[in-house]
């Protein structure tokens, strides 16, 4: 079956950095998009990065765009969130999806398997 297991997460000091890990197994890694989306308490889903298939062509929501990078092994069927610059705002649950994830006046939408999420704490 589909599994994505999600890791990486803890407390950092603002300015600091984490690199998350989404390891995916039970299907082709290789043939997906990929995305990252987090969710901070009491608000919404929010995307925040997306990865094709062969790993060449990287998407961000605007709010990270120039702090994190959004990378993928196919190899080791791994798709990874590396986050510098963190800002206390960026404390959220962050997860990995299979699939394209999609920004409605609804919120975000999509991703047919979701991972388990991993807790992102950005406090001085």
């Amino acid at each position: 079956q589909v599994q994505l297991v999600v890791s990486g997460g803890g407390l950092v000091q603002p300015g600091g950095s984490l690199r998350l890990s989404c390891t995916a197994s039970g299907f082709t890694f290789s043939s997906y998009v990929m995305s990252c989306a987090r969710q901070a308490p009491g608000k919404g889903l929010e995307w925040v990065a997306s990865i094709y298939s062969d790993g060449t062509v990287p998407y961000y929501a605007d709010s990270v765009k120039g702090r994190f990078t959004i990378s993928r092994d196919n190899a080791k069927n791994t798709v990874y969130l590396q986050m510098n610059s963190l800002k206390p705002e960026d404390t959220a649950l962050y997860s990995c999806a299979r699939g394209i994830l999609v920004v409605t006046s609804g919120g975000t939408q999509g991703g047919d398997y979701w991972g388990q999420g991993t807790q992102v704490t950005v406090s001085s």
